[in-house]
């Protein structure tokens, strides 16, 4: 039904509602870069309703005044979809989502380079009946490699427009919003679509038009694109291509610890000035013990940490933009496939290193439900960001600051060491779980390698700003609502007067803390890292908080020194190993495992994530308590 057949009254309401635009596309064609280039900063990030995928929804207004809502939609190679990622895409476009419209136009990104896949997919959402555009993203790399696109030809043969486009440098943004627009006014849809899942035999049907489409339509370059092959020759090598990947690991890990340093001390210096400050101004009492043990002391040595998280995230970001990430996955393929994990797990326990959180969502790409549950039990032993504070502490405490090996940083190397135990650690789970529990063949890994392209600085900018605003969102909440709950516990109720003793003894946080211990004695740990420990639960980086507040407050004298000389004076190195070791395998974050729900729709799963984790950890930190001690650490 046309606009202009509506009344008048319904017709300019259509005109003043925003056009509902989807971004549909196959992994790595650019799609979130079209995404920024066309809402800028405007743009949200959330969950759909009851499911843990992510919903990025953004605004553009276009040169005519109409107001557009751009989904970006999670990356599919079919609307017969395999994967629960796939399936939010498929149901978002036929607009069977509860509490979502369905959209007016979508827009398919293509990677211009590599057709034939996403043809078949042009033609799928062709049958869906939406408008669609065909936005053929990176067209000046096809053009620089020689690729002949007629598409005109293209046009005509896909009955939708098709624009040329560069998301990174917004060539022919304008035109692509111009043809959106007009899109938008030939149909009004109501309700969901009576869309049919396609037959096996309808999808070979229909990649049979693709691949006579793809004939028609593109010439082969000229030009091949020599630059990919020479580079991917050295970085796919079997031996070469995991020397390369090991090396870039551990430089992304030495710049986490050496190049933050600087920025770190500034933070440090800042919270103890506004500690100082604070104790000088306010009278002895309740009211200072909370602001300058429980706040100050707490939520700063957790925000201290904030530009190693950024640096590591950096790294992430600008790997994945360049086109390595695929190259890694590639590269590991036969390593994870020997421990039982499918190949498209690489992904998910990369995106770990920074939180288990995304890295568990991750698993959504792999369509066995054997495989995506292996990944799940194993992705928490992947060192997520929340462990460096932790790490950063102990080693700054306990391990000398000095070069080694020509040059390189002793910290950084134990860092690496970290690390490089929590992988290794994640893979002998998943052989385990593979060998004991799930045994057969592994499902043959399929990827089309993206071609290597400049990072878009904006883009990576924006990505990592996002990280670090959820880092201090969690500082801000979780962080600061336990430090301030720690506190009460390390000060309520009060020494009874001529006790002997610190007051915290008689606290409940030295309670709780007395209680545990004789259970954690055996790991060589104190009755203050048993009461760090609980909090720790809700997220891994307020244990530290909870170190600083509960010393802090055992001190009696406001802001104690920095909290690495604290612990370096009241534990043994034995003591401090075992903390490293206990939080290699720490049971996850309380957020963690309610995704381990969500994702599994059980609470089986998360319980016996818990339970092994915390089976590991206690052995971990009880044989390097013992062996350290036995060597002579304390």
């Amino acid at each position: 039904m046309s606009v202009l057949d509506l009344k008048p009254a319904q017709a300019i309401a259509a005109l003043a509602a925003p056009v509902r635009v989807a971004l549909v596309g196959n992994p790595n064609s650019g799609k979130t870069a079209m995404f920024n280039a066309l809402t800028g900063s405007r743009q949200k990030v959330a969950n759909y309703a009851g499911v843990t995928v992510e919903r990025k929804e953004g605004r553009l207004t276009a040169p005519s005044g109409r107001a557009f809502s751009i989904l970006d939609l999670p990356g599919t190679y079919s609307l017969r979809a395999r994967s629960p990622d796939e399936a939010i895409t498929r149901d978002a476009v036929l607009g069977r989502l509860v509490g979502e419209a369905s959209p007016d136009v979508v827009v398919c990104v293509a990677d211009a380079t590599n057709l034939r896949l996403v043809l078949r997919l042009a033609l799928e959402l062709k049958t869906v009946g939406r408008p669609c555009v065909l936005a053929l993203n990176m067209i000046d790399i096809a053009e620089r490699q020689g690729l002949e696109i007629d598409t005109e030809r293209l046009s005509r043969e896909l009955a939708m427009p098709v624009v040329g486009t560069v998301a990174t440098r917004r060539r022919n943004i304008d035109v692509l919003i111009d043809q959106v627009e007009r899109r938008a006014a030939l149909t009004v849809h109501a309700g969901a679509s009576a869309w049919t899942e396609p037959s096996a035999a309808e999808i070979r049907a229909l990649h049979r038009e693709a691949e006579r489409i793809l004939a028609a339509c593109v010439r082969p370059a000229k030009r091949p694109d020599t630059w990919t092959g020479r580079l991917d020759d050295v970085l796919l090598h079997p031996v070469a291509g995991i020397l390369i990947l090991l090396t870039v690991l551990f430089l992304m890990f030495q710049a986490v610890f050496t190049g933050a340093q600087p920025i770190m001390d500034l933070i440090t210096a800042g919270f103890d000035g506004l500690s100082g400050l604070v104790g000088q101004v306010l009278p002895d009492g309740v009211l200072k013990s909370l602001i300058c043990d429980g706040v100050i002391a707490g939520v700063g040595s957790v925000l201290v940490f904030l530009p190693q998280i950024m640096i590591l995230f950096l790294f992430i970001i600008i790997l994945e933009d360049v086109g390595y990430m695929a190259r890694a996955a590639f590269l590991l393929d036969k390593i994870m496939g020997g421990a039982g994990l499918h190949g498209r797990a690489f992904i998910p326990l990369l995106s770990s290193f920074a939180c288990a959180i995304p890295g568990i969502m991750a698993t959504r790409v792999i369509d066995n439900r054997r495989d995506r549950l292996t990944t799940i039990l194993a992705a928490p032993l992947m060192t997520c960001s929340a462990r460096i504070p932790v790490y950063t502490l102990i080693i700054s405490a306990f391990i000398p600051r000095r070069q080694v090996l020509g040059g390189l940083s002793l910290q950084g190397l134990v860092f690496f060491g970290l690390y490089a135990l929590g992988l290794v650690s994640a893979l002998a789970v998943a052989w385990v779980v593979r060998k004991v529990f799930w045994r057969g063949l592994v499902e043959p890994f399929l990827m089309e390698l993206p071609a290597y392209k400049a990072p878009d600085p904006l883009n990576i900018a924006r990505n990592v700003l996002q990280r670090g605003q959820i880092f201090l969102q969690r500082a801000g909440t979780i962080i600061l609502s336990m430090m301030i709950l720690i506190w009460f516990l390390s000060t309520v109720p009060g020494k009874p007067a001529g006790a002997p003793g610190p007051a915290i003894d008689y606290s409940f946080a030295g309670m709780i803390g007395h209680a545990i211990q004789p259970v954690l004695a055996p790991v060589g740990f104190s009755w203050q890292m048993s009461v760090a420990l609980i909090p720790g639960m809700a997220a891994r980086e307020v244990a530290v908080g909870a170190l600083s507040t509960v010393y802090a407050v055992s001190a009696g004298e406001g802001h104690p020194a920095a909290l690495g000389g604290v612990l370096a004076h009241h534990w043994s190195l034995a003591t401090a190993l075992a903390f490293l070791a206990w939080y290699v395998f720490a049971p996850q974050c309380a957020s963690t495992l309610g995704v381990v729900k969500r994702e599994t729709n059980s609470w089986r799963w998360p319980i016996i994530m818990f339970v092994y984790l915390t089976v590991l950890a206690y052995a971990a930190a009880f044989v390097t308590f013992n062996v350290a001690r036995a060597l002579g650490g304390g």
